[in-house]
């Protein structure tokens, strides 16, 4: 891969209102090269928004964000360094695996015969080559993420920016998923991972962001972040504070 300069993403101040609803609040993080940042937060914290400002998806109110020093809605560069796995993404229903990133390759400006070779490289190494003559309309959810994924990877970006990749995803398709995105880094890449379970968090990342109620409230190297417990109860005690320790049964089911 490429050698860039600068964080692999950086945000600066980022901000996001919908109405009266302040969605993210004035956002600071800074993703370093090479790192398998992991952004955790409950439903609704502001993590897809976040995200989706980062990459271009969603024009902020403020602030600004940089990918590898360019900037995302001023530098074209920026968009061509990054691959986008959005959460809900949309793509043609009536296209096969294989005519979506042909069409996707080709609309990036890929020359047609490295698209071929690419699409069959990622078809075969997510076990999509024999779902190739399918139509994505009748693919599983499993199978959407892997094509999603697919798309996200074709152009050799140099980060992944993954909302939610693992949601509602079996653990044959995760297994292949976590072992790609391993790959990744080990090659130089650098990926950040939006989810809500800790625990594949801790599995996968090396550092850290915690987001609550649009802001960042702990970010770092995962050992840093989370001390001597574990993510999920240092995640608890930062979002969760006197909530978290709240009795929470339902007297009608102790009869």
């Amino acid at each position: 891969m490429s050698q860039e300069t600068g964080p692999a993403l950086e945000i600066a101040r980022l901000t996001k209102r919908f109405g009266d609803k302040v969605a993210v609040d004035a956002i600071d993080l800074v993703v370093p090269q090479g790192s398998f940042f992991g952004l955790v937060g409950q439903n609704g914290a502001g993590k897809t928004t976040t995200l989706s400002m980062a990459v271009g998806l969603l024009r902020p109110d403020g602030g600004v964000a940089r990918i590898f020093g360019q900037d995302v809605w001023t530098a074209a560069k920026a968009k061509a360094l990054v691959g986008v796995l959005p959460d809900g993404l949309a793509m043609p229903e009536r296209l096969t695996g294989r005519e979506v990133l042909t069409y996707l390759g080709l609309l990036r400006g890929m020359d047609k015969s490295v698209v071929a070779q690419r699409a069959s490289e990622l078809l075969a190494v997510l076990e999509l080559d024999d779902a190739e003559r399918t139509l994505v309309i009748e693919y599983s959810t499993g199978m959407r993420k892997k094509i999603g994924l697919a798309t996200a990877l074709l152009h050799a970006p140099r980060l992944l920016v993954l909302d939610e990749p693992f949601e509602a995803v079996d653990p044959v398709s995760a297994a292949t998923i976590k072992t790609i995105l391993r790959g990744f880094v080990a090659a130089g890449g650098s990926i950040v991972l939006s989810s809500h379970v800790m625990a594949l968090v801790e599995q996968l990342c090396d550092h850290v962001g915690v987001v609550d109620g649009g802001k960042v409230v702990a970010a770092g190297p995962l050992e840093s972040v989370r001390g001597a417990r574990s993510l999920e109860e240092t995640f608890v005690e930062l979002v969760g504070g006197e909530r978290a320790g709240m009795s929470k049964e339902l007297s009608w089911l102790s009869k």
